[in-house]
Parts: C-alpha cells; structure tokens; sequence
C-alpha cells in the first residue's frame, strides 16, 4: 500500500510546483481586463472633445491619462506613479515615446496654469492614450 501512495504524493507535489512556476512566470501577463469598462470610458471621453470647446482640450487628456493609469495598475505594471509604471513597462506599448509625449502633456496641463492646449495636441494625445490602451489589452 506504502508503495503506491509514494509516487502519487510525488505526482502532487510536482504538478503542484508546476502550477506555482507557471504562474509566478505569467504573473498579471494574463490579465483580463473588464472590456466593456474601459471600451465605454475611453468612448465618453472621446466625446468629450468637442473642437468647438477649449476647455474640453486639457480635460480629456486628463481623464486618457487616468483611465490608462489605471489600466497599468490593473495589469500589474508595478511602480508608484505613472512615470514610473512606463518606465517599467518594458515592451507593453508599440510606441512608448508617444505614451511618454501624451504623458508629459497631461503633466503641463496640471502643473502650468497658464498653458494653453491646441485641437490637434489634445487629438493627438487622445490616440496615444487610445493605441497605449490597445497595447495593454483594455480596449
């Protein structure tokens, strides 16, 4: 009896290691993201820019910046801020120099009261944030 319970525990404790490497590997890789969520989100704000309206400009780069925040958050792209997250964020995004741009944008807006936005950069950062969201799965 001994002899058959042996290689069956074996059996386990080596599919079980299996399982445990398989998914330390993958990590958040395999993340699923809520499609609907972010598909619908980044939908608004997209309608929110309005060529007509200034103020739209600055505001739907601010809302693309925190809905793709929260998309790296979600898949696991550690760091404390943005920044840091897209330094980390390896090969995730076709064109990161373009997230960065985006990125840098979004940060003037907040942080420099007196900068004004044009149509075209706010359109844009809106298809960098779009393309960067893609990458990660989110849309």
């Amino acid at each position: 009896m001994l002899d058959s319970v042996i290689p069956f525990v074996s059996a386990v404790i080596i599919i079980g290691v299996l399982i445990f490497f398989a998914i330390l590997l993958t990590g958040k890789r395999g993340h699923h993201f809520d499609l609907e969520y972010y598909q619908t989100r980044f939908l608004a704000i997209e309608n929110k820019l309005n060529k007509e309206n200034p103020v739209s400009y600055s505001l739907v780069v601010i809302e693309a910046d925190k809905l793709l925040d929260r998309a790296m958050n979600e898949a696991g792209i550690p760091g404390r801020t943005m920044g840091d997250r897209l330094k980390r964020s390896g090969n995730r995004f076709g064109d990161v120099n373009a997230v960065w741009r985006a990125h840098k944008l979004r940060n003037t807006i907040a942080h420099e009261p007196d900068f004004e936005l044009g149509y075209e950069k706010a359109k844009n950062a809106l298809e960098s944030y779009k393309k960067a969201l893609r990458d990660l799965g989110a849309i």
